[in-house]
Order: structure tokens, then C-alpha cells, then sequence
């Protein structure tokens, strides 16, 4: 553990990118005076973490590796595989953080972007007929925050929305929470993101962060009778 970290310091203090060429076995193992078998383990140690990439054959070695927000999103997420986290924790966070995002990008999306985030409310027009197509719903409506996040100029925050609305939407699909069907939920909710779109395309800080606050307590609420909803039919079943 000790030479992967001194690896990883490394990498910053001479300054390397991603795709650049780690030093060879033989001159980690003199400049960490290290046997070659504590370098190799800590090679693969940062394999692991997604830090350093291994190639094989004319040209391989071990290079530097830019972890992927994908990756990223999935070991955090196993971190909390085991937490039991709540709605409400889970909203406490989303109502804290998205309307100070949603005012941050008020004036500044692309017309790009904001098309992705019409065709994305396009998704869920019309109330589901379905408990597929309401689960279907209720990922698409969670994707319109992904795309805000990705927008946002600050890294930290853009992920760890990113990472909540990922959490968020694992959480509704394998708890049910899409079940019942909740027409309010789908109606209040679409009707929150429209607005909020034409509050970002105007420049209004102020509408948006006041639009999106109500959207994130509105949810906030009506998830929360969802999921008491799926403990009153555990404890049933």
C-alpha cells in the first residue's frame, strides 16, 4: 500500500497525464528500493483502482490511467451497496445542492443542451399506462439531472450530483418505488423541469433556483410516500 501511494505521488509531482509511461520494474524497484514482487503487487493494486493501465506486448508496459466517471460512480456506489440509505437522505442532499446548480446555469446551457434536456421531458409526456413503462419514467425524469450535472463548471459538485441521481435512480428500481403508479408525481414533476427550462434559457438565477427548490421538496415528499408504500407491501408479503 505504501509503495502505490508513493506511486500515485509520483505521477503528480513529475507532472504525468494520462497515457504517459510508467518507469520500467527494474527502475521503481532502485528509486523505491523494493523487491520486485512489492512493486508488482503495487502495480496491480492500482490497476484496480483505474489508476494505472497494463499493455502487453511491442510498446506495453504500465501506463497511467484516467479513471472514468463510470468507474468512479460504480466503486462509490459499492461503498453504499450495504447502507440502507433512505429517500430522505438521499433528498436532503438533492434539496441542499440542485438549486444552487440549476441558478449557477441559468443563461449559460448551450442551445445544444438545452434540446437534450426538451427531448428528454419529450420522454414522459404522457402518464404511464404500465408499471414498466412508469419505472421507464421515473430513470428518464432522474436523467434530466444528469445532464444539469454534467454542465456544472465546478468537477466535485457535477459528479457528486451525478453520483446521487445515479444512487437515487438504482434505489427506485430494485426498492419498486415506481410502484404504485403516481400520477401527481409524474405531473408536478414534468411540470417543474418545462418550467425550469425556460427559467435556464431566460438567465433567470432566481426563478430557477426558486423552481428547482420546489421540485426537489415536491419530490422529496411524494418519494417518500412511495417508499412507504413499498414497506407496507413488504410487511404484507
Amino acid at each position: 500500500m505504501q509503495v502505490a501511494e508513493a506511486l500515485k505521488d509520483m505521477v503528480v509531482k513529475e507532472g504525468w497525464q494520462p497515457g504517459d509511461r510508467l518507469p520500467g520494474e527494474a527502475e521503481l524497484m532502485a528509486r523505491f528500493a523494493m523487491a520486485k514482487g512489492t512493486i508488482r503487487e503495487a502495480m496491480r493494486l492500482l490497476e484496480a483502482q483505474g489508476l494505472v493501465k497494463s499493455r502487453t506486448g511491442p510498446g506495453g508496459g504500465n501506463f497511467v490511467h484516467e479513471v472514468s466517471r463510470a468507474r468512479a460512480k460504480a466503486l462509490l456506489g459499492n461503498y453504499f451497496y450495504f447502507k440502507s440509505l433512505t429517500i430522505d437522505d438521499i433528498y436532503r442532499l438533492r434539496r441542499a445542492l440542485e438549486p444552487d446548480l440549476a441558478a449557477d446555469l441559468a443563461g449559460r446551457l448551450s442551445a445544444e443542451t438545452l434540446a437534450r434536456l426538451e427531448a428528454n421531458v419529450a420522454e414522459y409526456d404522457k402518464p404511464a399506462d404500465t408499471p414498466e413503462e412508469e419505472r421507464e419514467q421515473h430513470v428518464a425524469s432522474l436523467r434530466f439531472h444528469a445532464i444539469l450535472a454534467e454542465q456544472s463548471d465546478n468537477p466535485l459538485l457535477g459528479f457528486f450530483m451525478d453520483f446521487m441521481v445515479n444512487l437515487l435512480s438504482d434505489l427506485t428500481v430494485y426498492r419498486a418505488l415506481y410502484a404504485p403508479p403516481n400520477r401527481e408525481l409524474w405531473e408536478k414533476g414534468r411540470d417543474y423541469q418545462l418550467r425550469l427550462i425556460e427559467a435556464l434559457k431566460e438567465g433567470d438565477a432566481r426563478a430557477a433556483r426558486a423552481i428547482m427548490r420546489a421540485h426537489m421538496d415536491t419530490a422529496w415528499r411524494l418519494m417518500r410516500g412511495q417508499e412507504a408504500e413499498m414497506q407496507k407491501r413488504f410487511i404484507r408479503g
